[in-house]
């Protein structure tokens, strides 16, 4: 890695997953209009010609499938080598599978897995080591408002949203002593192509029980391609703004849907614990117990 110190007026350098269209457009385009630098990364490289200038020495545009570990290792070092170091990683490459889950797959869950959990954490692995040695990162893992609300449509997509969420917690507790940060980012919706047929996918395996719901929520879902109330290149924008936070939030929502619907579950979650509360408390057993400050792995 080349020796860098890093100031106040040292440019920043993003290294941006799923950077080929939507959010990640607006993360990188944000991110080079603050003044810092990026590393562009998508499955096909070509596909980030059009979108970044190839005559800007500040963009560095690199073909990454981040389910394939030995990419994700050559991208990361192709990075360091250019740039010298990693700042900031957004780790945005994912996509939705919106099947009812009996009308999934095994095939669509590990799928769905491979990309939004495993590829994310391929790409972080790699990067760690080199925010280590620097004792300096931020960590942005683009989830969704589904990774803390889930319903019907969301057996797959929310569990693996919700999978990143208990993932990015657990790291930054892990990295904080090294100068890292980690955040999870819940977006609502958003006016980008997520619904639309390149992104979005649907049961592989219908079943005529579950019609009616599946095609209400696919009429659902279509209405509001291309029709969100989220602006991506504002969500960009905030997340300059949290790069450059001294103390980030572990936890950050982006819309006014997704703020009101995280609002309706943590009501829900208090309403439901106070009413079962006198059943969660009655399973102590009746032996001596002291926990001593600090000894919980989750507190």
């Amino acid at each position: 890695m080349k020796e860098q110190t890093l100031t106040a007026s040292t440019p920043r350098i993003w290294f941006v997953t799923g950077a080929s269209r939507g959010l990640g457009t607006a993360i990188a385009r944000a991110a080079l209009a603050a003044g810092d630098k990026v590393v562009a990364t998508a499955r096909r490289r070509e596909a980030l010609t059009d979108l970044f200038d190839a005559g800007d020495d500040r963009v560095l545009t690199v073909a990454l499938d981040v389910t394939d570990q030995d990419q994700v290792r050559a991208a990361v070092d192709a990075a360091i080598s250019h740039f010298g170091r990693i700042d900031v990683l957004v780790n945005n490459a994912g996509y939705g599978d919106l099947s009812l889950f009996e009308e999934s797959t095994p095939e669509n869950v590990q799928a769905q897995y491979d990309t939004n959990v495993f590829g994310l954490m391929h790409v972080t692995r790699a990067v760690l080591p080199g925010m280590r040695a620097q004792r300096a990162g931020r960590i942005f893992n683009i989830s969704s408002v589904g990774g803390i609300v889930g319903g019907p449509s969301g057996a797959l997509y929310c569990a693996s949203k919700f999978a990143v969420e208990g993932f990015t917690e657990s790291l930054d507790g892990e990295v904080r002593d090294f100068g890292i940060r980690a955040t999870v980012v819940e977006p609502g919706f958003f006016r980008t192509d997520f619904l639309e047929p390149t992104s979005v996918r649907h049961g592989a395996n219908p079943i005529a029980d579950y019609a009616p719901v599946a095609e209400a929520l696919k009429t659902f879902y279509d209405s509001r391609s291309r029709n969100q109330a989220g602006d991506p290149d504002k969500l960009g924008q905030a997340l300059v703004t949290l790069a450059n936070a001294d103390n980030p939030p572990v936890r950050w929502t982006a819309g006014t849907d997704a703020v009101a619907m995280v609002e309706g579950k943590i009501a829900s979650l208090q309403a439901e614990l106070a009413a079962w509360r006198d059943l969660s408390l009655s399973t102590d057993g009746d032996f001596e117990f002291r926990e001593e400050a600090g000894s919980s792995a989750w507190g």
